[in-house]
């Protein structure tokens, strides 16, 4: 039936909305919270409907929808009809196998807005409950792929990425791409922001440059540097990833098989040839042992080769925060210091060490030397001065120095209780602080380290610092500190035997 449109600028997230008038939705036969499908110049949009008393004949629509429909002033509104992929997502969930055709139908249903959270919540439910074999992730990845935009670069394109889990790692690519390019390796990093973690690589590197950018501009920055790191979200590359993610996070869950679609389909959408897999492995990471660190990064290349792009996985060490800085402005400062040569120890290891696998898959550097490379590369200065020309061109301060960073102007400073050595300093523990002080969406919000495990400390000395710009967040950070223990000391003497009475 033909409805006019009227534009409303009401915002309710990724959600597709409308109201329609009542008369419309009695000739339909759908009652509030019913879905209908939109169709305009042969597209057609699915969306959940309201009613209203007010108007005829009349479809009311976000302005964000409006835009996306090219901005129509009448559409046919049509009955919904119970898709096929519904039916798909229950096939998978009583144990069948997927095609490549069911796969994608139910991918491009999920870009459509056709299926609700709550079916999509299924889809990613049979995932955990029934898992996918290594065809299937193929499908799946090659489906988030196609239903996205693509970009293509004229010479082959090197990437990294992590799949995070321990807190101060988004740092780590800051350090690594400048080094990469240096070489005369091309790497247009595109990264994430953090959904769980106190910063993502795109927020870390968004204190310091721009990192939003559309295709056209991406291919341009290319034409001025041969390295860049930007956001992922504002190329709409793979958008059933965007989707899939705000439903997992709702669920707390983080499915094997999504995950590495995720990864990969975003990189193949990004044109990458050849990407490295940096897997943290250790307690309190996403992976806790080394053998499941292996089966992890087998599936990879499994998928990988199914795909047509090379991976190789780098298995780092990830029992506890990497370098001393956590939170986006502080880690930014970290990383600068590293580029300058004033870094930690265990930042500057990690940054060539993946740098240098990427310089041997690339040819630049002999397998085994490919560290070694890039170590000079850092200790050169040739990285920093390449850093420099990416913010330039990213339009961020290339001469900005760690001193130059605001980081969150309230602080509170955690002491140690006792004399003792450091036995532990705790991934979770420290990531829920942190994101308590309100990190990532506060720039300036952290934690600062003061010790690592094996340190010898004093009573009184000073453990860690929380910044924040809230006083009532860093209160609350605070709190969990007490509750979670982030840093456990003790002292040499455990007890006596036999004990004095």
């Amino acid at each position: 039936m033909r409805a006019k449109v009227i534009v409303n600028d009401f915002d309710i997230g990724d959600v597709y909305f409308v109201v329609i008038s009542k008369d419309l939705a009695k000739k339909l036969d759908i009652c509030s919270g019913c879905r209908v499908t939109l169709v305009i110049n042969e597209r057609r949009l699915t969306a959940i409907a309201g009613i209203t008393n007010q108007l005829e004949s009349t479809v009311v629509m976000p302005r964000s929808m409006y835009e996306s429909l090219g901005c129509p002033k009448e559409v046919d509104v049509e009955p919904y009809l119970t898709p096929q992929s519904i039916l798909l997502i229950k096939k998978k969930l009583r144990g069948g196998k997927l095609s490549y055709e069911e796969v994608f139908k139910i991918i491009k249903d999920v870009v459509d807005g056709v299926l609700t959270d709550v079916e999509i919540a299924a889809f990613i439910s049979a995932q955990m409950s029934v898992g996918m074999d290594i065809q299937e992730m193929v499908y799946l990845t090659k489906a988030m792929v196609e239903t996205g935009r693509k970009l293509r670069f004229d010479e082959p394109v090197y990437d990294i990425h992590s799949i995070g889990g321990v807190p101060g790692n988004s740092k780590v690519s800051i350090v690594a791409v400048p080094i990469i390019a240096s070489a005369g390796v091309f790497i247009p990093k595109t990264s994430s922001r953090a959904i769980t973690s106190p910063a993502g690589t795109a927020d870390t590197m968004g204190v310091l440059a721009r990192v939003e950018y559309t295709e056209e501009e991406v291919l341009e920055l290319a034409r001025k540097v041969n390295g860049f790191i930007i956001w992922g979200g504002t190329l709409n590359l793979a958008p059933a990833d965007d989707i899939l993610i705000r439903v997992e996070h709702i669920l707390r869950a983080d499915p094997l098989a999504q995950m590495i679609a995720s990864i990969l389909s975003k990189k193949l959408s990004m044109g990458v040839n050849y990407l490295l897999i940096d897997i943290p492995v250790g307690l309190g990471a996403k992976v806790e042992s080394l053998e499941k660190g292996r089966e992890l990064a087998s599936l990879f290349t499994q998928v990988g080769q199914g795909l047509g792009l090379s991976i190789r996985c780098a298995l780092t060490y990830g029992g506890q925060p990497i370098g001393y800085a956590i939170g986006p402005a502080l880690e930014a400062k970290e990383a600068i210091e590293t580029l300058l040569g004033k870094g930690p120890m265990s930042v500057t290891e990690k940054a060539i060490s993946i740098a240098g696998l990427v310089l041997e898959m690339a040819d630049v550097a002999p397998r085994g030397a490919g560290r070694d490379i890039a170590k000079e590369i850092l200790s050169s200065g040739k990285a920093y001065q390449m850093f420099k020309r990416i913010i330039e061109a990213q339009e961020g301060d290339p001469n900005v120095k760690p001193e130059d960073i605001p980081i969150g102007k309230h602080k509170a400073e955690v002491r140690a209780p006792m004399d003792g050595y450091v036995t532990g300093v705790y991934n979770q523990p420290i990531t829920a602080i942190a994101r308590a002080a309100g990190a990532p969406h506060d720039k300036g919000a952290g934690v600062k380290l003061h010790v690592k495990k094996g340190h010898k400390v004093k009573k009184g000395d000073v453990l860690m610092e929380i910044y924040s710009n809230s006083s009532v967040r860093l209160k609350e950070a605070l709190k969990l500190v007490t509750k979670l223990k982030p840093i456990t000391i003790e002292g040499m003497l455990l007890e006596t035997y036999p004990e004095i009475i």
